[in-house]
């Protein structure tokens, strides 16, 4: 009987192979050295992913990691009583941003902060400069149910009465920013 073990892999940049420090449940990282980005994937191992730096992180600062993906959203709803399917219509007739945090948040927090931001999406402004930020641990596979989730709490959180709820949602290609 053969024993398979766990075998280590130490992380290398995808630019400069330069050794990528990782802490548990961290899953993008930016290298030290050159400034690529690399995300965690499980098909390829280490990708390059872009990361935008958005105006007005303060010096020595950290920055806080938020995919940004744009979703259009398709929603029929019934209710018991009340009917805010107009206003639900309004709401959801364009493609919509999403920010999502990518670094580690209570559940209550992440809703209401998707919430105020997908109502405010904030005009992001990328700079050249480079700042410290939370470790990402939010892997850009996980947006698409949080971003049903998300719709779930916006439709749940109207007047009327819901009943029933069909959606569809498709996500755009999500970016990572690294935001005040």
């Amino acid at each position: 009987m053969s024993q398979a073990g766990v075998e280590l892999v130490p992380l290398q940049c995808v630019k400069c192979q330069n050794p990528i420090l990782a802490q548990p449940d961290e899953v993008l990282w930016v290298c030290a050295t050159c400034g690529q980005g690399q995300m965690l994937s499980d098909e390829h191992g280490l990708v390059a992913q872009p990361v935008h730096y958005a105006a007005g992180i303060a010096p020595n600062a950290q920055g806080k990691p938020v995919w940004v993906v744009s979703a259009q959203v398709g929603l029929h709803r019934e209710t018991y009583r009340g009917d805010e399917s107009l206003s639900m219509l309004q709401f959801w007739q364009q493609p919509r941003p999403f920010f999502i945090p990518a670094y580690t948040l209570p559940l209550d927090q992440l809703v209401e902060t998707c919430q105020r931001m997908l109502r405010q999406p904030a005009a992001l402004q990328e700079v050249q400069s480079r700042s410290a930020f939370y470790p990402v641990t939010v892997h850009a596979e996980d947006l698409q149910a949080l971003v049903e989730y998300i719709v779930l709490a916006v439709e749940a959180d109207r007047s009327d009465m819901l009943k029933e709820l069909d959606f569809k949602v498709q996500l755009g290609q999500p970016e990572l920013w690294i935001v005040p």
